[in-house]
């Protein structure tokens, strides 16, 4: 037996839970840098609401709201260890359930949005038209991240498996700079497409449409009053 085929699936891994999140993480902050220092007015949705409003009004919300819902599970699922909910006194089968149901219920809801503004943008000639080439390849991929979610989603309940032991372990392990590739490389195949098609939008975050999550306009809330003056009269705040 030659060690080859082992040699070359452990080299995969490592080039893949162990290289690729450092180089997706390197291609977001430095794309998102480049692009603010050489498309600063690019940062922005490139709203198409004068083209039409109907479906944004509902498929804009829904997705945003749910996509909030979404990526604060995620930060509880792979964030928190396992032991700290238990100490809080929240068991593993509260925990599972509570992810279950307000997971998969945000999943659809953030698939439904996603679908209204895709169906939107295809009817609806002027949107179509106002589809840069980035979004060709930004959208479709991140419909595939949100089904893959699902489907992991939905495995669980055929087939348990606690990703708090195995891929949260992966993720906060990058933190150290000490990659836990093996708790990855025996996660699911779902979960494992999961996170790299994640990965691969990550690294085009920068280059679409979906930078403008980091252009949120939080200074308004502290900007000062605006001082209106009439002709004739005295100044009115």
């Amino acid at each position: 037996m030659t060690p080859w085929p082992h040699l070359t699936r452990q080299h995969l891994h490592i080039a893949l839970w162990g290289v690729l999140p450092y180089l997706a993480l390197a291609v977001l902050v430095a794309g998102s840098a480049w692009r603010y220092r050489y498309d600063r007015f690019g940062f922005t949705t490139r709203s198409s609401q004068l083209h039409e409003s109907r479906l944004l009004k509902i498929g804009g919300p829904l997705f945003h709201y749910a996509l909030f819902l979404v990526a604060g599970g995620h930060v509880m699922g792979l964030l928190v260890p396992e032991w700290l909910t238990r100490r809080l006194g929240v068991g593993e089968e509260q925990y599972h359930a509570v992810a279950l149901t307000m997971g998969g219920a945000s999943g659809i809801a953030m698939v439904t949005g996603l679908g209204l503004l895709l169906y939107r943008r295809l009817r609806v000639p002027a949107v179509r038209g106002a589809t840069s080439r980035s979004d060709r390849l930004t959208l479709p991929l991140l419909s595939l991240v949100l089904l893959a979610g699902l489907t992991a989603t939905a495995s669980s309940v055929t087939r348990p498996y606690d990703y708090r032991l195995g891929v949260a372990v992966w993720f906060r392990s990058l933190f150290t700079l000490d990659p836990d590739v093996t708790a990855m490389a025996h996660a699911p195949l779902v979960y494992r497409l999961h996170a790299l098609l994640a990965l691969a939008l990550f690294a085009l975050w920068p280059f679409g449409r979906l930078v403008h999550a980091f252009a949120a306009p939080l200074a308004y809330a502290a900007r000062p009053y605006v001082v209106y003056r009439s002709r004739g009269g005295a100044p009115v705040r």
